[in-house]
């Protein structure tokens, strides 16, 4: 079968969409080498290698007026190149897919994530909650076969979009293989001392947004001052909340507790930090992830933490208990006291820390990339 992926953001993308798509890509086109698979994209980067899988092509805009207007070529004109290579099947795996290939004859699946600007549209710019609204909606429509990425998404399209549940199926989405390796101690040693890490830390992994809910993780430090156990450690970018972030930091004095690894030239620029080759050295020597998100689609960085083998802290609300199962300790996003006290009891009660990471290991197997590929070949076959 020649299949056909959206791969924008496999290429350009290095947060969760990113990750996701690379990931499916890959064990797809490791797991079912039978078929032939087609990464449509307007520009290509060094995220993603594709080198060795000899049944992955590359498909680009290659002439004009698509070489110029490449948003409007991967929105609609791509069907022409989708048909060019005798496609059979299309996947949208960020929430869209191409204007009028209903029309085509070329079967369709579409991924959602999530529908946060739905729920909450304030924290987006309302041209992009219309913009967002129109191409989901389309897609939900006009696909197929829909995937979203956990249940609480497939609830939310139902309830917004007003789709029968029978067109929906779950696939719960994997992480990065390397997570599920020990990386040996050469290795951490090194990363130790490139991204200068201390022996004990916290680590917070996703986007500086609101919804991602770093300041409470800040007011949780300033309310264990001396106590605080060990250091947070930030890996990711924002924006207006990322300021507001930083000024809490600042007015409270915790420049030496809380640390953005992102906003350090000499690390943001290490070719390992890019790609996130690096990242499970880090993870696998960080004390706790703390992940206090309010709303989440899936929630990848509790997954990798969870196959990092570490304990995972994170929401009791949204789909968080779906990703991080048995083994998580969950906490009221909206309660600093409440995070404090379990920063605490993770640092403090080793018994406990070591239950959670082997529960947490054990319900990570259920998302392994061998796992996932074979749920979403599944739906493929429906079509």
């Amino acid at each position: 079968m020649n299949i056909a992926f959206d791969a924008k953001r496999a290429y350009n993308n290095g947060t969760g969409l990113g990750h996701y798509s690379r990931t499916l890509i890959s064990s797809l086109a490791g797991n079912y080498p039978e078929n032939e698979y087609f990464l449509c994209t307007p520009k290509i980067s060094d995220r993603f290698n594709t080198a060795a899988y000899k049944n992955v092509h590359v498909v680009s805009p290659q002439h004009f007026p698509s070489t110029i207007f490449t948003s409007l070529w991967r929105s609609s004109w791509v069907k022409k190149d989708l048909q060019q290579q005798h496609i059979e099947l299309y996947h949208g795996l960020s929430h869209e897919i191409p204007v009028g290939i209903e029309r085509t004859g070329i079967g369709t699946v579409v991924t959602i994530h999530d529908l946060i600007f739905e729920r909450y549209p304030k924290q987006y710019n309302p041209i992009d909650v219309q913009i967002y609204r129109s191409k989901f909606s389309n897609a939900c429509k006009h696909a197929n076969r829909i995937i979203a990425i956990s249940e609480q998404t497939k609830q939310d399209i139902i309830q917004f979009y007003k789709i029968p549940g029978q067109k929906i199926e779950v696939c719960y989405q994997s992480c990065h293989a390397a997570f599920g390796f020990t990386v040996d101690e050469a290795e951490k040693q090194r990363i130790k001392q490139l991204y200068r890490l201390p022996d004990h830390f916290y680590l917070y992994v996703g986007s500086i947004i609101e919804r991602k809910n770093l300041l409470t993780i800040c007011k949780a430090i300033q309310l264990l001052g001396k106590k605080l156990p060990y250091p947070l450690l930030v890996i990711g970018e924002g924006g207006a909340y990322k300021k507001e972030v930083l000024a809490y930091i600042k007015q409270n004095g915790l420049e030496n507790s809380i640390r953005l690894l992102s906003d350090e030239e000499s690390i943001k620029n290490i070719p390992g930090y890019r790609t996130a080759a690096d990242f499970p050295a880090i993870y696998q020597q960080a004390s706790a992830m703390i992940y206090p998100s309010i709303f989440e689609g899936f929630g990848i960085p509790v997954l990798e933490a969870l196959w990092s083998k570490i304990p995972v802290i994170t929401s009791n609300i949204s789909c968080l208990p779906e990703a991080g199962g048995p083994g998580a300790f969950y906490i009221d996003p909206f309660n600093q006291n409440e995070l404090a006290a379990v920063m605490l009891q993770v640092a403090e009660d080793d018994a406990l820390r070591q239950q959670s990471i082997a529960t947490g290991w054990q319900y990570a197997q259920r998302f392994t990339q061998a796992a996932c590929a074979e749920a979403v070949m599944q739906v493929y076959k429906q079509i």
